[in-house]
This record gives structure tokens, sequence and C-alpha cells, in this order.
């Protein structure tokens, strides 16, 4: 669900109240989303503009956002005519879906000048245009040339042409509405949405005018959900059942953030879930291979048999033969063994004898083979497990630790940024539970590790959701309560291949009690004795200790 005109008008003034503000630098956290890093009376500020198809907004930000390792062109762009400007007005096209930015900065002359940043927010067409004091484009996000859309090119060097007006009415003016034709046609910055809410509510004895002034007064985002969906808006969403009341840019955070990472690990690291969903297919297709395979060498008694039912029989002239049928000296039945019509008698039962000791040897190769395809597997399905929890940076640790062990290739131009990380230790995850204890987990192999065996001492509970991948926890206290134990493993649960499951086996030691597997893949431990707590994941206390 993307935002309307009328939502748009309601995030405009607030940021408009902080203007002027310095942009001091500009990012692109992914394809489609620019971070402004500013500064104003009211301190620093991170302003979101996001083109995204369903995502697409513009908001003041206070969360956390990883920068690619290279600019995209359009930001080198921005950041040589805009960077150190100062935005000094920020005007909404009447209640339309896009705003103009206005730009003061100097030249390279000195002269000040006014640029203007044009921000579309129409779903798949949003778009952010740079636009000269002469109304030339500079550049733009997504570029659209002539003969993609001839009546309006988005294109260096061209004329530049707004978004042009609906000619609708403004439906906080507007007196009164004809019943027969829908709201969305009838007024600027009606969605069909909004305009379903309205009417329910109107059905339901309100008027339009009240619920316009509703909308007026707002400064609030109400988050409801239908078909597990988010729909939201500025006002109470009384067709949709229980909302959730957040302030506007809170709000967004809410909804967004965690879908939109999801998005900027895939678009940043993308190559990530493409190479370890194919290996674990490739793993997968191979195993019952190896299987079907060692089944026949562990067949390879009757090799030897053909052997010597040729050399008891002393048969000879097999050239040009497939098959010959010999009696069996321990049965007394025929037996047909297979021949190589080019080699005579004693030629075949070699090469039987041969078959015979290669299936043989073959059988423990298999075996190994077996073992190290099932350990891949259980590898790259631990991975898919925690890239479908990760945030950018503990997918950043995936993608090393796939080029560490030699899965992945690092590019060159990376090397050094890599060899940098190397050196400092994983970022583990820790939370302080109701009773004061720090409890800390890992979300990939390297933070499960480093915290394993680096940072839990011997004493100290470890715990881990029991045949299933997912997080090492430890709770950094020797004799922990009940609850305490109870917290960390729904942790453990909650951040494990079993987190939709009920009744999650956890099982919890000292660290002393393990022990590393020589060669094994990181991550991955020995148990020694242990104790099991069953555990219904349960995000609540995860979300109230900020383990979520």
């Amino acid at each position: 669900m993307a935002l309307d005109g009328i939502l748009l008008s309601k995030i405009i003034p607030q940021i408009q109240a902080a203007l002027p503000l310095r942009i001091q630098k500009i990012q692109d956290v992914s394809p489609t989303e620019l971070l402004f890093h500013t500064h104003g009376s009211g301190g620093r500020k991170q302003l979101l503009i996001s083109c995204h198809s369903v995502y697409n907004r513009l908001m003041f930000t206070d969360r956390s956002y990883q920068a690619p390792w290279q600019p995209g062109n359009f930001v080198m762009v921005l950041r040589k005519y805009i960077e150190g400007g100062m935005i000094t007005d920020l005007i909404q096209a009447e209640l339309d879906r896009w705003c103009r930015m206005e730009i003061s900065r100097r030249n390279n002359l000195g002269d000040p000048e006014t640029l203007y940043l044009y921000i579309e927010l129409m779903g798949k067409y949003a778009n952010v245009i740079l636009v000269s004091s002469e109304n030339r484009i500079i550049d733009a996000l997504k570029r659209i040339p002539p003969f993609e859309n001839s009546r309006r090119t988005i294109h260096p060097g061209a004329v530049f042409e707004p978004t042009p007006s609906q000619n609708k009415k403004d439906p906080f003016a507007a007196e009164s509405f004809d019943p027969e034709i829908s709201l969305t046609r009838q007024f600027s910055g009606f969605s069909p949405f909004l305009s379903r809410e309205i009417e329910y509510r109107m059905e339901h004895g309100e008027t339009f005018a009240s619920v316009m002034q509703e909308i007026r007064n707002s400064d609030r985002l109400y988050i409801a959900a239908e078909n597990q969906e988010p729909l939201f808006h500025c006002i109470e969403l009384k067709h949709c059942g229980t909302n959730v009341s957040y302030p506007l840019f809170e709000g967004f955070d809410v909804l967004y953030y965690r879908r939109e990472e999801k998005d900027r690990i895939r678009q940043v690291s993308g190559d990530i879930y493409h190479y370890v969903n194919r290996q674990l297919r490739h793993q997968q297709q191979k195993l019952p291979k190896l299987y079907s395979e060692l089944d026949d060498a562990k067949d390879c008694d009757k090799w030897k048999k053909y052997g010597d039912l040729l050399f008891t029989w002393q048969v000879d002239d097999t050239k040009g033969r497939t098959s010959v049928s010999l009696e069996d000296y321990e049965t007394g039945e025929p037996v047909d063994v297979p021949l190589d019509p080019k080699l005579d008698g004693k030629a075949n039962a070699r090469k039987a004898y041969q078959r015979y000791n290669k299936l043989k040897k073959a059988q423990a190769y298999l075996e190994e083979q077996i073992r190290i395809c099932q350990d891949e597997t259980a590898y790259f399905e631990g991975l898919i497990e925690q890239l479908d929890m990760a945030d950018f940076a503990t997918a950043t640790e995936i993608q090393e630790e796939l080029q560490r062990l030699g899965y992945m290739k690092n590019s060159q131009k990376r090397k050094k940024t890599n060899r940098r990380r190397k050196e400092t230790k994983a970022a583990v995850t820790t939370v302080t539970a109701p009773s004061g204890i720090r409890i800390s987990f890992g979300k990939n192999n390297f933070q499960n590790d480093e915290l394993t065996w680096h940072q839990a001492r011997k004493n100290e509970l470890w715990l881990h959701a029991k045949d299933y991948h997912g997080a090492h926890v430890v709770i950094h206290d020797e004799h922990p309560d009940e609850d305490t134990i109870r917290l960390a493993a729904n942790i453990a649960a909650s951040f494990s291949a079993g987190r939709h499951s009920s009744s999650v086996p956890v099982v919890y030691c000292p660290q002393r009690n393990l022990k590393k597997i020589p060669g094994a893949k990181p991550g991955t431990v020995q148990l020694g004795n242990y104790r099991m707590i069953y555990i219904d994941p349960d995000p609540e206390p995860l979300y109230s200790c900020g383990a979520l």
C-alpha cells in the first residue's frame, strides 16, 4: 500500500517546520532510497526519500541505515550539486503525490543559485529529479528516455515538465460532494483506500466535513492489518478492525523499516540469497545420486563372482559376445555374466576383478562424500535461516563468511576493507533481562563462534534450539533464575528454524561442556552433558527486552 496525496500533505508541514536545513551528506542506502544527513536549528536530522514501488515516502528517521560499498551515479551527481546546500522550502503540488524541494547553494564561481529537487511518490513511477534554475533536468534517479515516454522525457538536458494537475476539487475546502461519483474521482489526494474508509464512516452516521476536520487535525499514523498486509492512514481505520497508532514518522518506521531492510539486503548483497539457494539445491540433488552409487558399490561381490566363474569354467572365446550363462559352482543355478565383446575370457575376468576392487574401495569414499554432502546441506540450510532473520550488518558478515571459506569470490576492490574487517570481532547482540542479567546471542555463524568461544565464560549458561539451525545464546551469569533461563530459551527458539513451531526443545549447559569439532563449519559445536527446556516462541518478551 502506497501513501496518497492527503497523507503526503500531513508529512510536508512537519518537514517544513524544521527548515532551513543544511545538507551535510548524501547516501543511497539502496537503489531506490536516498538518505540526506542534515543540520538545522533543531539539530541533526536524517531525511529519507524512498522511491520504492510500494514503500515510497518522504520522512525524518532516527533509524540506522548502512550505505552500500560504492555510491550510485545519481548520488554522485547530488553530492556534486547540492551537498553543502541549504534546503529552504518544500512545497506540495496541490494535494498531488509530488513535491518540490528548493535548495540554495553557491556555484563554482561563488554566485548564489537555486536548484530544485522534485520528489514524485507515485507508486511504481516514483522518482527523484534534480532540476536547474533554467528548468533543465540535471539528472534523475530513474531516467525515462524519449522512446519509453514521448510525452514526458526524464533525461539529463531535457526540459522538465511537471506532472500535470488532475483538476480535482480540494476536499478540505469542499462544502458538498456528489454521492453518485466516487470520492477518488472528485477530490485531490484521495486514494481508493481512504475513500472506502470515509464512505464507511458516512454510512455509520459521520459527515464528510467531520472526517476531513479529523484528517486536518491528525498528526499520527494509524496502522491496521488485513490478510497480513498493513493498512494505514492518518485517521483511525474503523472499517479495518483493531488499530495501533504512532507518531507519524515513527509509524512509517514501524511499517517499513524491517520490510525494506529485507529488500535492501537483497539489493545490496542479493547474490548471497541467489548463491546460497543455488548451492543448497545442488547439494539436495547430489545426495540421492550418491546414495544410489553407494547401493551399487555395496553390490560389488557379484563382480568377484563373475571373475571367479570365468576362471573356473575356463571361458576363452568371448570376443563379440556381450554375456555368457555359466553354472554357479555353489548353487548350481545359471548366472548371466556380462562381457566386454572386445576382450577374451581372461581379460573379462580381470576386468570383473578390477570392477570389484574399485567398487569396494568406493564404498568408503562414497560414505565420506555423503557425510560431506549432508554437512553442506545443513550448512546452507542454516545460512538461509540466518538470512531470513538478518539485518544488513549480519547479511554482510554472512557474505564475508562465504568469501573466507572460499565459496564466493572476493572482489579486488573490497580486499582491503575485508582485511580490516577480519581484525574486528563479530558484533553479537546483548540485551538485559528483567532480573538485570545480560543475555547475548549471535545472528550468524561468526557471531555464534565469537560468543561461544571468546566471550562466554566457562561457567556461564549456553543455550541452543535442539535439532534446529539457530542462534547461540549465553546467559552471563553462573546461577540465573528460572525467568531469565526461559527468556534466553525464548530467544534461542525465536532465532531458530523452529520459530514458527510450538514446544521447541532448547538445550542448555555450562559453556565448559562444549567442544569444538575439528574441521567443522563455523557455528558448529559438540555438546557434552546438557539439560533441556521446552518453550513456545513468543515475540512479546523479546520486544520488551530489545531482542527484536
